[in-house]
């Protein structure tokens, strides 16, 4: 059987920190209503002209770092993002470019909130394929400048972040071994949830005024329902899948998108609230970024620890969602 070890963690948010009473400032918003509604109390904005794979770069040589490794090693780097530097080329070459290497297959993953369990299980695919594979996984997203900040029901609820892990191959004893993911999508909902502006099916012209379509547009009400029942079965079938019981869950890590959908599903989940890593309330919602930022922090603060199963479950646009188990 392959094992998928995750050698090292990091993660990297802007220095700039935008709390809610810096955001009632320029909307008819309050710190108390944001508290209250999402448990988000500020966000990391990303200064001018930093990029997706400036922050990938950060998070990535901290990974490399964390895992004893150089860049010159990895034979592949997987970028999960919805907020891309550019259409082409892809900010996975952007980010080999910043390391100064050659060679390596470099692939973006596209899945919104779902991008790091995607990422994930594509990477695996590549290890699976080819053992001796060295993976430089690095989930980026740049989204505040893609927020429409007279719409309050969205524009406090993100923020900017990179989150990173290397994944290779490993012994029966290794770890953190990534036991299995299991993901799913339903493109029906996709329209729940877009940024259309740029794409193929919303093109612009030369000169053309940037419209409404270009800014994050959601159905908040509808995505909460889809988000805490998907995210529940999706981890319940991984559970059964391996014959786990809901007690032997040492750590519980969503995808932090809102406190009220995490407290749903650990309710929902029978999951004890001290053993759900939450840090919405520092970061906000950095949608692929979410799970590996904190992943990084749960290692490092000892939320996580040797012997721990952890599962992981996201849920983004697309609508995508999936969950992971991984044995530390």
């Amino acid at each position: 059987m392959n094992k998928f070890i995750l050698r090292g963690f990091g993660r990297y948010a802007p220095e700039r920190v935008m709390t809610n009473f810096d955001l009632e400032k320029i909307i008819d918003t309050s710190d108390e209503w944001i508290t209250t509604r999402t448990g988000i109390k500020q966000r990391h904005v990303v200064a001018e002209g930093e990029t997706a794979s400036d922050m990938a770069f950060e998070a990535g040589k901290k990974a490399l770092a964390d895992a004893g490794m150089e860049a010159s090693e990895l034979t592949h780097i997987v970028v999960g993002t919805f907020t891309p530097d550019s259409m082409i080329p892809s900010t996975a070459c952007r980010v080999q470019q910043k390391f100064g290497i050659k060679g390596q297959m470099c692939v973006d993953v596209a899945a919104a909130c779902s991008g790091f369990l995607y990422s994930l299980e594509t990477a695996r695919g590549y290890l699976a394929l080819k053992p001796d594979s060295k993976i430089l996984l690095i989930t980026s997203e740049v989204i505040t400048p893609r927020l429409n900040f007279e719409d309050r029901t969205s524009c406090i609820l993100f923020g900017d972040a990179a989150g990173a892990v290397v994944l290779t191959g490993g012994d029966a004893e290794a770890r953190p071994n990534v036991l299995d993911v299991i993901l799913a999508a339903d493109g029906d909902l996709g329209d729940l949830l877009t940024v259309n502006g740029g794409g193929s099916g919303c093109n612009y012209k030369k000169g053309d005024v940037v419209g409404d379509e270009y800014f994050v547009k959601m159905n908040g009400r509808e995505i909460f329902k889809h988000a805490v029942r998907k995210m529940t079965s999706i981890s319940e079938e991984l559970l059964e899948k391996h014959g786990i019981d809901k007690k032997d869950i040492d750590v519980f890590l969503p995808h932090q998108a809102n406190y009220r959908i995490i407290d749903a599903i650990g309710r929902k989940f029978e999951i004890p609230a001290e053993k759900v890593f939450v840090n919405i309330d520092r970061y906000a919602n950095t949608s692929a970024a979410s799970i590996p930022v904190a992943l990084s922090e749960a290692v490092e603060t000892k939320f996580i620890n040797p012997g721990d199963l952890v599962l992981l479950t996201s849920f983004g646009g697309g609508f995508t969602w999936g969950a992971a188990l991984i044995q530390f």
